[in-house]
């Protein structure tokens, strides 16, 4: 049987010009290895934005390898988890490193949708959790070990196995709240076409009606939701401000985030603040 071309690479992982994303989050090429995994994930949550300004403005390009390149990497934009963890799985993998892409459910206590892309990525034998795409969530990889517990930015982060589930978990005060949940089952590529076309298009997708900005760093959790900055820290602190109109594009730099005049123009038109 001869393969389709998209069943021969379906991931088009060769798209990606390796130097130019280590350029882009200021890495070198490192041999395969739980440390050097720990320090690409690192780079890349500090060095590229999780935002979706493209969606509230109708105008996203689609989850394509080469846009998503275009986008985070040439452009220097951020984009949100199907981006962000399309360009990492490549850039692993082009690394060396064994990537399996999954789907999480976010917020399975409500239960949300299941929607989130997210990584496993083997390292030194151990199988890691690598979720670069989990807005201020997530900034260094966690072994896929039941129970085990990792600082993420200062904020404690739990892995459980439930059954065939695996639980990500965040300590909130003596309590641990359940962010998303997934199983080991390998996504294709047509999966995140449809998770995408529902989180970019759907009323009620949180990403359509509203700016999510989100920007970690050791100790500092940094958003704009719809028109309200909020900044948090691990000792519980949290200050909320208002953003209005002749402070967004301030406000955006801020978050390392650039638009182009006709870009921030259409996003006025449409902001709340």
């Amino acid at each position: 049987m001869t393969l389709a071309p998209e069943q021969v690479d379906e991931w088009t992982v060769g798209t990606l010009d390796l130097d130019a994303y280590l350029g882009r989050i200021g890495q070198d090429r490192a041999k395969p290895s739980a440390a050097a995994l720990r320090e690409l994930a690192k780079a890349h949550v500090l060095a590229v934005p999780f935002e979706n300004v493209d969606v509230v403005l109708e105008q996203h390009k689609g989850i394509a390898l080469e846009d998503v390149i275009g986008k985070l990497v040439r452009r220097q934009r951020g984009g949100y988890c199907y981006e962000h963890g399309s360009l990492f799985a490549a850039a692993a993998e082009q690394l060396g490193y064994p990537v399996r892409r999954l789907v999480a459910r976010v917020q399975p206590q409500r239960p949300g949708p299941y929607t989130h892309m997210t990584l496993v990525i083997e390292a030194d034998g151990v199988q890691h959790l690598v979720d670069v795409g989990f807005g201020a969530g997530m900034l260094v990889p966690m072994p896929l070990v039941d129970g085990a517990v990792v600082e993420q930015a200062g904020w404690p982060h739990r892995l459980v196995a439930d059954g065939d589930w695996w639980r990500l978990q965040k300590q909130e005060g003596d309590d641990w709240t359940d962010l998303h949940a997934f199983t080991l089952t390998p996504m294709h590529r047509i999966d995140y076409e449809v998770y995408h076309h529902y989180t970019s298009t759907h009323p009620r997708s949180p990403f359509t009606g509203q700016l999510v900005i989100m920007r970690l760093e050791e100790g500092l959790s940094r958003k704009l939701v719809g028109s309200e900055f909020i900044v948090e820290r691990p000792d519980g602190t949290k200050e909320t401000t208002p953003v209005p109109a002749e402070r967004l594009d301030a406000t955006l730099r801020e978050l390392d985030v650039v638009l182009t005049e006709d870009e921030l123009a259409k996003l006025l038109k449409i902001y709340p603040g």
